[in-house]
């Protein structure tokens, strides 16, 4: 019996659990996953329109839908299973949270409940390379039980209508609005009378492998895939600070394993992931996890055996150069993990739907106002973003090809110099880089840096990331320049708006926040 069956084997259909994931995560490897045709288009009207928007996936779908309909819209919201968070944290830094406070969303009070851990520092570390300590990045842990409770709470109280235990099935995309049929999960659990929820917009929330970016995307293979593995586990020496990135070992498996750790409210939590394709020939997540038990007594120090483990973590997170996904119909927009719009470095939405959520929430509000709900119109709510697009190059530099050959530390080597660069620019350059917000200035002085300290390993990433790779990450970062140059132009004609029309200064706003969150200026310190 390998060490992981022995540990899942404690946590009831946890190993089940792993299994089916991974069997989903071969089907990507072998490139089998079906895409079924999901929505389709006809040309009559519906009779009836009951609701403005339907959100379609609970979990992150809630923030969205409480904002909406605190805002006097007529939302309903289907989740597949029960409407509730999971025991796991998530981490944030308190800052981003206010934007909670600021659409009305939660009070001080509740935010401050919310919060179930906080510590400080967190730590980078590569092997044989640099250790630096930050503060107030990614420090918070959210109770997400608590928070989705809340919002539901809030959801309903103003007239949300929540329907659970009910799963997309597919959308009919009208003139006038889409219909969407559901399954039902549960017979017992309440359904709308016919069985249809007729509404102006539909808001795909159903996460990364969602059946309609799927068919929008047309079945294409990932560009990449983080593979993450990790548990909450008691009997860890006390230890109040945590890790954001570290590494300690060289490149095995044709593989860089960094690490994550952090004080949770009922343990300590720890995340081995990888950055890595969707070649046949890549590891199976129960593999990963093997290595996890195996490599987490010398990265926590701590004996195997000194641990009782709460819980077990683990999952793979496709990521697709072309992101944010555009509108491919009328009517339907992908927002959260659906739309790709979070960065191919990080493995969990909250942070970037939380990022967005004020941007998102009053741009669709916009939409509706104006009935500006065309795709065209739609797509600029999920503009291209220079400041994401530039991060490709960085994934594609902590990963290692399935036939690749390169020296076993040149990625630890790469990271150091660059976490070091960052470090002597100081916290105006690394925090919001921290914070998966890239600016043209604060990249611009590190990769100066870098090229003067350490020329030999700008030099090696070349042919590691292949020239193509190179060429298309430049054009990315003169349009990163591009956008900071234009945003203050375009913020300074913002008093102008006012004498637009209302479909003239929609497009306007969308621009302005295209440009704004496109070169990393929406970072508040």
């Amino acid at each position: 019996m390998s060490l992981t069956e022995q540990i899942l084997s404690q946590l009831p259909g946890t190993l089940t659990a792993l299994r089916s994931a991974d069997r989903l995560w071969q089907s990507y490897r072998e490139n089998a996953v079906p895409t079924a045709i999901v929505v389709t288009e006809r040309s009559e009207p519906l009779d009836e329109v009951e609701w403005d928007v339907v959100i379609c996936g609970g979990t992150l779908g809630i923030i969205m839908g409480a904002a909406l309909v605190r805002r006097g819209w007529r939302v309903a919201l289907l989740e597949r299973g029960i409407l509730r968070g999971r025991q796991q944290e998530w981490n944030i830094s308190r800052q981003e949270l206010q934007v909670l406070i600021a659409l009305d969303l939660l009070t001080e009070a509740e935010l401050d409940k919310a919060i179930a851990t906080q510590y400080n520092p967190a730590r980078l570390s590569f092997h044989l390379g640099i250790e630096l300590w930050v503060k107030d990045v990614l420090n918070i842990g959210v109770d997400p039980i608590f928070l989705l409770e809340t919002l539901k709470s809030k959801f309903l109280a103003a007239g949300g209508q929540l329907f659970e235990q009910v799963a997309f099935k597919e959308a009919i995309v009208h003139p006038n609005g889409v219909a969407i049929a559901v399954t039902q999960i549960d017979d017992s659990a309440p359904l709308y009378p016919s069985n249809s929820y007729r509404s102006r917009l539909m808001l795909d929330a159903m996460g990364h492998f969602s059946p309609v970016s799927r068919q929008a995307r047309q079945g294409q293979q990932p560009d990449a895939i983080c593979l993450v593995v990790g548990s909450c586990a008691q009997g860890f020496p006390q230890n109040e600070t945590g890790d954001l990135f570290a590494s300690f070992t060289p490149i095995q498996n044709q593989c860089q394993y960094f690490w994550e750790a952090f004080p949770a409210c009922d343990g300590r939590t720890t995340y081995l992931f990888t950055y890595l394709d969707a070649d046949p020939q890549r590891p199976s997540l129960e593999a990963l996890f093997e290595d996890y038990l195996q490599l987490l007594p010398e990265y926590q120090k701590v004996a195997i055996e000194q641990l009782q483990f709460q819980r077990a973590l683990f999952g793979f997170f496709p990521c697709y150069r072309q992101s944010p996904l555009q509108p491919r119909w009328n009517r339907i927009l992908a927002i959260g993990d659906s739309s790709g719009s979070q960065s191919p470095l990080s493995f969990g939405g909250f942070g970037s739907m939380i990022r967005h959520l004020k941007r998102l929430t009053e741009g669709i509000e916009a939409a509706l106002e104006t009935d500006l709900l065309h795709r065209r119109a739609l797509a600029r709510l999920q503009p291209y973003q220079p400041n994401l697009a530039v991060t490709w190059l960085f994934q594609r530099s902590m990963s290692v090809g399935i036939h690749q050959t390169i020296a076993p530390d040149q990625i630890n080597a790469l990271l150091s110099g660059v976490f070091q660069a960052m470090e002597q620019l100081g916290e105006p350059v690394l925090k919001p880089f921290l914070q998966d917000v890239v600016q043209f200035s604060a990249l611009l002085k590190t990769l100066l840096r870098v090229s003067v300290m350490h020329p030999l390993l700008v030099l090696k990433v070349i042919p590691q990331v292949g020239i193509g790779t190179l060429l298309e990450w430049l054009i990315h970062y003169v349009n990163l320049g591009v956008y900071a140059g234009l945003y203050p132009i375009a913020r300074s004609l913002k008093p102008w708006a006012k004498h637009l029309s209302p479909s003239q200064k929609y497009g306007f706003l969308r621009g302005l926040e295209a440009l704004q969150y496109g070169s990393g200026n929406d970072f508040e310190a």
